[in-house]
């Protein structure tokens, strides 16, 4: 039986890098992490789930097409084998995998085709998904919350809790110096919220490490599409003048959406991400 496989039709080869730079940290913070993919309506969105943070890390890019490799695929969507589908993908794979495959793609486009904009990968084989991978935000319903702070000083309520953590740890005595007890400081810090806006640090210090808090570039907002929620629903990307940071809320969820991806955490129901340390 031959084996199916789809190939991903970027749009734009810079979305694919910075897609794949979005991959190399997730896997310093787990060289096993596995990461959910969904795509339709011309979208690519990432899933993965930093561990030291608890929340959902989203990434996205445009794709021209999804393709089938093998022919009875092809045929069965409409169109001749090697055809341009505009089919729906919902998988979780490796994200050393795929961010193999990014690098594979690129490699052969710089030797065959140094001018082109796209670029051609091919899904890796699927696994079996960790639990946050079936519990993903809602698909719609996102309302904007008011009373987040502008960009500079969200970052830098990263920096100043990065230095109290740093501080409390060196004021440490030798005798309580443990990893449980540098836990604890981090669990006390990074579970304060944003202001009043129920955001916890935690997240805000993961959109950080991740790259989603750098300053906006020009042409951010084309790589930016955010997902909306889950199976594949997404929103088309802020301008280069709507705000650069933008907090959302819907079903249980608080998003924090840059221009770079977002990253979301879990405020209630039933177990899942939780903006509280477990």
């Amino acid at each position: 039986m031959t084996a199916v496989h789809q190939e991903l039709h970027f749009a734009d080869a810079g979305e694919a890098a910075d897609l794949a730079a979005f991959l190399a940290r997730l896997i310093h913070y787990d060289r096993a992490a596995a990461v959910r993919l969904q795509a339709g309506g011309g979208v690519l969105a990432v899933f993965g789930r930093p561990p030291s943070f608890e929340v959902l890390a989203i990434r996205t890019a445009r794709l021209e097409a999804i393709v089938p490799t093998d022919a009875a695929s092809a045929t069965a969507a409409g169109g001749p084998a090697g055809s341009r589908g505009s089919g729906g993908l919902d998988t979780t794979v490796s994200a050393g995998e795929f961010a193999d495959a990014l690098d594979r793609a690129r490699a052969e486009r710089t030797a065959e085709a140094p001018g082109g904009r796209g670029l051609v990968v091919i899904v890796p084989q699927a696994v079996t998904g960790p639990p946050w991978a079936g519990v993903l935000p809602p698909r719609g319903g996102w309302r904007r919350v008011d009373g987040l702070p502008g960009a500079d000083e969200v970052r830098g309520a990263v920096t100043a809790a990065v230095a109290e953590f740093r501080a409390r740890d060196a004021a440490l005595p030798e005798e309580r110096r443990t990893r449980a007890e540098r836990d604890r400081i981090g669990q006390e810090i990074w579970s304060r919220t944003l202001g009043a806006t129920g955001l916890p640090l935690r997240a805000v210090h993961a959109a950080q490490s991740l790259g989603f808090l750098r300053p906006v570039r020009a042409t951010a907002a084309s790589a930016a599409a955010t997902p909306a929620g889950a199976r594949g629903g997404v929103t088309t990307a802020p301008g280069p003048t709507a705000d650069p940071l933008v907090l959302l809320a819907a079903g249980g969820w608080l998003r924090l959406r840059t221009p770079y991806g977002s990253v979301a955490v879990r405020t209630s129901g039933f177990p899942g991400l939780s903006v509280t340390p477990a």
